[in-house]
């Protein structure tokens, strides 16, 4: 076990050992807890903390998991035994607010909504808008290139990310990027880092774009149909239709009744799914009537525009609502939206056969479906909704989709990699990590 005394010499009580506040420390949202129990923890202020730290693991050869606010869902940030934990929470500095150049400098553990609050204060907005966007941080949706509700307008995190501050494994600091729209020098660094789960470098601080908030009063959109399948449909229509959504969600039957039971809030449990909305900008009400109004061309029973937020506040509350109910075995699969009806009809079949109700909340402006299996909490249980998930992700690969559309990989789906990605592909992600980090003290044994 190596002797942390020198680098608790060096950051006095930002280093953590009582074994008590390090189980806090010590894992991240998912349904897998960590390896065993770390040796410390560093609760980072500042780049040079994180340098320190990795430099002490690098020559200790001591693995270090990273984490933000937590709410990880892939067991990315959980603990190794006898590891380090570095704890990049503290840093939440927002540095600077270009409104001429509509951008914003932040420090790794800035909370996403707390950013767009503030860019708002500028008449602008963050445009990433994870469902946890209330308690997630920056630099965690940049270390697993989150998604969100507003995907279907304005891209992944990746599309937002300028410039970053990176801690390579042996504690040297690389920036990337830059604060200009255009820049061809070298390798594309940023986006390397962005989505690497904290297996390449630790992410401390970051150059992020913002854009204009749209003109005029938002309005939220609902429809809802009789079958997933219909669902699905209207969700392709609407996409490749002129009247364009900002977010577009879908809860099916059994989430919505999740979610109800959880904070009632006067939804009707439909019989199918249902369809959740916002559109904005001068002709926000015109574009909502046209969306309802295909929703009710592909069968929609039912239709409301409303001036509120009320709609979207019951999707985001589906990650606790779940929770709440016991439902921690999921997925994260993404389908091209053309693929949307047929992978929900093909989960249904799935859900039939193994006799498992399965609740399906999505993004699904973009494709992007999280599945979650009712299953007992025990290992009978567990292992039953695990073969479930593989099902559907095997479904999402058959219809041209993906393994992760957001959550990333981390521990929970490491043994999904050769299902998507050829040896070839994994043989040269696995070189990038070996220059990297040599010694293997980054997230190793996760993410690939």
């Amino acid at each position: 076990m190596a002797d942390v005394h020198d680098l608790e010499r060096r950051l006095g009580d930002r280093l953590v050992r009582d074994p008590e506040a390090l189980v806090a420390l010590a894992r991240d949202s998912s349904r897998v807890g960590p390896e065993g129990a770390p040796l410390a923890a560093v609760l980072a202020r500042s780049t040079e903390d994180v340098s320190l730290a990795l430099a002490w693991a690098h020559e200790h050869g001591v693995p270090v998991s990273v984490r933000g606010a937590g709410t990880g869902l892939a067991g990315g940030a959980n603990a190794y035994a006898d590891g380090l934990v570095v704890s990049l929470a503290g840093m939440t500095d927002i540095i600077e607010v270009d409104a001429a150049n509509r951008t914003a400098t932040v420090q790794a553990g800035v909370i996403t909504a707390q950013l767009d609050t503030r860019a708002r204060e500028e008449g602008l907005l963050f445009p990433p808008d994870p469902a946890s966007a209330r308690t997630s941080t920056v630099g965690g949706n940049i270390a697993t290139n989150a998604g969100g509700l507003r995907c279907v307008a304005h891209g992944v995190t990746s599309d937002a990310v300028a410039a970053l501050t990176v801690v390579l494994a042996d504690g040297r600091v690389m920036r990337t990027g830059a604060r200009t729209r255009k820049n061809v020098v070298g390798y594309d660094l940023t986006s390397l880092f962005v989505g690497s789960e904290g297996t390449l470098g630790v992410i401390t601080e970051a150059t992020v774009r913002l854009k204009p908030i749209p003109p005029g009063a938002p309005r939220t959109f609902r429809a809802s149909f009789d079958t997933l399948e219909a669902a699905g449909d209207a969700v392709t229509a609407i996409v490749n239709g002129d009247a364009q959504p900002e977010v577009l969600e879908l809860m099916d039957a059994l989430s919505v009744e999740i979610i109800e039971s959880f904070q009632p809030s006067g939804l009707t449990v439909p019989a199918g799914a249902m369809l959740v909305g916002q559109t904005v900008g001068l002709d926000a009400a015109a574009k909502a009537e046209a969306i309802t109004a295909t929703c009710r061309a592909l069968g929609a029973s039912d239709t409301e525009i409303s001036e509120t937020d009320a709609l979207l506040e019951a999707r985001r509350l589906s990650n606790p609502a779940l929770n709440a109910r016991g439902l921690k075995i999921g997925c994260d699969v993404g389908v091209p939206v053309a693929a949307l009806a047929e992978v929900f009809h093909g989960i249904a079949e799935i859900s039939a056969s193994h006799g498992k109700r399965v609740s399906t909340v999505a993004h699904a402006g973009d494709g992007n479906l999280h599945c979650t299996v009712e299953a007992p909490d025990d290992a009978a249980g567990i292992a039953a909704a695990d073969a479930v998930i593989d099902d559907i992700t095997r479904l999402a690969l058959a219809l041209g989709g993906t393994i992760s559309g957001e959550h990333g990989i981390g521990s929970v789906k490491r043994h999904e990699l050769p299902w998507q990605l050829d040896s070839a592909a994994l043989d040269v992600q696995r070189a990038i990590k070996q220059a990297l980090d040599p010694v293997g003290i980054l997230t190793p044994g996760r993410a690939i």
